[in-house]
């Protein structure tokens, strides 16, 4: 039983009374695991924040943060800060990286072991990465730590340049400010895949006490890094630039950039320098690395809310082009003028159409296209790309959701086969192989030289997209996001995740369901005829629903966030730009009424 009279203000009546009430409040398996805190190895801050919960009969909350042990995924741990065995703090990412070590030595015996550690602008990002370093030196591993804050991508590029074998970011890229997370990486600089990510996950399940992690650093262990690698990094993008003459042309490009208080601004004002932009201006409301993120409801730039400070800016200076990036600077968000010169939003999959339709009519134009190169997508993001790709000659992987899986692509096809870019519909690209992760910073640059190449040529990128649209064809993707927290939240999703599993549609907005791909059980099915076939993908929380229409709709619980998603892709024709309304009505009708058949 909890020992409440050494914390509690209560009474010694009230104690036998709370005592019951929490019986009856809390299921044994909490208790126990509030117990084993309050009598374990923890500091006296973390014991007192769940004495008060306790005092504050804060029963769910107690709940949420103790009913299971935080869940290390294959791409690691991301939740709500606080005490607990289910929230990111201290000891959850100690109790990760004493795992990490563990596979690291099991895998590489005898080997003087090296890893980077970086951080974002979130709160405890910095305290948490030191607690990193730590762990990972007190296990006699080399340690190349960021002094200061970087994004994403340059950890990836760092791991790669370093010759490490892991690596950790300490993010939780765009969730709330509550939230922070713990990115591990392999050693080709990308999220462990098969089989590695779950030798990862079983070292760290076995870590099922705090006196097992080693918290005690060698200092020798740490080396600090910083600006020699930003160099280096800002360098060998510049490299990828395949229109610079354009660029030349239209140095004065005006640019409206902001990080929402992220990495973002340590190094994507440079690269867009590095490739020769002179008229960058910057969002100074949103400059500051703050992990309050206090401009913001969302530091996410697929919220447009989180976009309104630039937008303003744009419209004020008359910016041909906006730019936004997450904490981490791994996303990025833009905004350009339509032909009545109103600014306008693209999601994701718009702006991977452009950048990729943009890359491969370069290379094309270059004369760099050989039949050896590819480009890699995710099963929920447009099929525009692969009909761009297919009509280049390009050869389009597509993969499960998260880009460790397009990293693992171009790991398998390094030195055989040509990257040129890869994308996913949550807002994250990749131009050339330099890192093995999304990478706003890349990304931002070639935007703006996409922008360029397009204005150079008497267009602009709005006019590029109705001409993109035009002529392989206008697809429209809606993502509807359901937000469900907690364990009560989590049992909802996994509920209706099977509902949909075991009774699926019949018809999405009039036309009939002809296939059903369950990636979970690896099985395509054709309701009609009842026959199946294997899935050539990894096991995946995914459901796929295709129309006769050839509409697509995806059903997934998120990786990272209290969230279940559905994606809703539709495909119409535009004959001419003038028809671009009416084109565009046609299928937001078609996606609602899909919507509605789904009753999401």
């Amino acid at each position: 039983m909890i020992d409440l009279k050494q914390s509690s203000r209560l009474s010694e009546k009230q104690l036998t009374s709370f005592q019951l009430k929490l019986m009856n409040e809390l299921e044994p398996s909490v208790l126990e695991k509030v117990n084993g805190w309050l009598n374990g190895n923890y500091d006296d801050l973390t014991k007192g924040l769940i004495r008060q919960a306790l005092n504050e009969r804060a029963y769910t909350e107690l709940t949420d943060s103790f009913y299971r042990d935080l869940e290390f995924g294959t791409g690691g741990l991301r939740g709500i800060m606080g005490p607990g065995s289910n929230r990111i703090n201290k000891y959850t990412i100690g109790s990760a990286t004493q795992g990490l070590s563990n596979y690291l030595k099991n895998k590489y015996p005898g080997e003087k072991i090296k890893v980077a550690v970086a951080h974002d602008s979130r709160n405890n990002s910095d305290l948490f990465a030191r607690i990193t370093a730590e762990v990972f030196a007190a296990n006699g591993i080399h340690v190349y730590f960021f002094k200061e804050l970087r994004p994403t991508p340059l950890l990836s590029f760092a791991l790669r340049q370093l010759g490490c074998r892991s690596g950790v970011m300490l993010t939780a890229s765009h969730n709330p400010k509550e939230y922070n997370g713990y990115k591990a990486y392999g050693a080709d600089g990308g999220q462990f895949t098969s089989p590695d990510d779950k030798l990862v996950m079983d070292e760290v399940s076995k870590i099922t006490n705090i006196d097992q992690v080693n918290f005690k650093a060698i200092p020798e262990n740490i080396e600090m890094i910083g600006e020699e690698m930003d160099e280096l990094y800002l360098d060998k993008i510049a490299g990828l630039s395949v229109s610079p003459e354009a660029i030349a042309r239209q140095s004065d490009l005006k640019i409206v950039y902001s990080p929402i208080h992220g990495t973002g601004i340590t190094l994507v004002p440079k690269a867009l320098e590095k490739f020769g932009f002179k008229n960058v201006t910057l969002v100074e409301e949103q400059v500051k690395p703050d992990g309050n993120f206090p401009t913001v409801v969302y530091p996410n730039p697929e919220e447009k809310e989180a976009l309104s400070l630039s937008l303003a800016k744009a419209r004020e200076i008359d910016a041909d082009l906006v730019l936004a990036t997450d904490p981490d600077a791994d996303r990025v968000g833009i905004a350009i003028k339509n032909n009545e010169g109103e600014f306008i939003l693209l999601n994701g999959n718009q702006t991977g159409s452009l950048l990729i339709n943009y890359m491969l009519t370069a290379w094309e134009q270059k004369g760099k296209l050989t039949g050896n190169e590819y480009i890699v997508s995710t099963i929920v993001t447009t099929n525009l790309i692969d009909d761009i790709a297919k009509a280049k000659n390009v050869k389009c992987f597509n993969t499960l959701t998260g880009f460790k899986w397009i990293g693992a692509i171009m790991t398998e096809l390094e030195g055989k086969q040509t990257f040129i870019a890869g994308g996913e519909e949550s807002y994250g690209y990749l131009v050339g192989d330099l890192v093995r992760d999304k990478d706003a910073v890349v990304a931002s640059a070639f935007i703006a030289e996409m922008t360029a190449f397009y204005k150079d040529q008497g267009s602009s990128l709005y006019e590029a997209m109705l001409e993109m649209y035009r002529q392989y064809g206008f697809y429209k993707e809606k993502l509807v996001s359901i937000t469900k927290t907690g364990k009560s939240g989590a049992e909802e999703i996994k509920a209706m995740m099977e509902r949909f599993r075991n009774a699926p549609p019949k018809t999405l907005g009039g036309s009939p369901v002809v296939s059903l791909k369950d990636y979970e059980r690896r099985i395509e099915t054709d309701p009609v005829s009842g026959t199946s076939k294997e899935l050539d993908y990894p096991k995946s929380d995914v459901l796929q629903f295709i129309t006769e229409d050839g509409s697509i709709i995806s059903a997934r619980p998120s990786g990272t966030e209290p969230k279940i998603k559905f994606y809703c892709s539709v495909k119409g024709s535009l004959d001419g730009k003038d028809g671009f309304p009416e084109a565009d009505k046609l299928l937001d009708d078609k996606v609602k009424a899909i919507m509605d058949d789904l009753a999401v």
